[in-house]
């Protein structure tokens, strides 16, 4: 819904929608952490304007992480994934490059 800011008839006062506002974040503890363990150091206000400008840069990885998607399923037989001659799995880093970490999680029955 349209917040307090909206010029629209159906805005509703009192609602803020504070995730949108850079200037306010990092809005949680949490994503203060975040902040800090991808190596910003938010308690400098140089560096914490340095990460709120490059914020909104990187929108466009969040959009192609969308189209291409974030899982994937391979059927695994006798041990060996079952694709296709031409297939294959791929890691694709929309915003990096940093250190990630792959989870695979097996499912299946004896």
């Amino acid at each position: 819904p349209p917040d307090e800011r909206s010029s629209s008839v159906a805005k509703q006062e009192g609602v803020r929608y504070y995730h949108n506002d850079i200037d306010q974040r990092p809005d949680s503890t949490e994503e203060a952490q975040r902040c800090i363990e991808n190596g910003w150091d938010i308690h400098d206000e140089n560096e914490l304007q340095k990460w709120r400008d490059q914020e909104p840069i990187n929108a466009h990885s969040h959009l192609l992480s969308m189209l291409l998607g974030s899982s994937e399923s391979v059927p695994v037989v006798d041990g060996n994934m079952v694709i296709g001659q031409w297939q294959s799995v791929l890691l694709v880093d929309l915003d990096g490059p940093r250190d990630r970490t792959v989870g695979i999680q097996f499912m299946g029955y004896k």
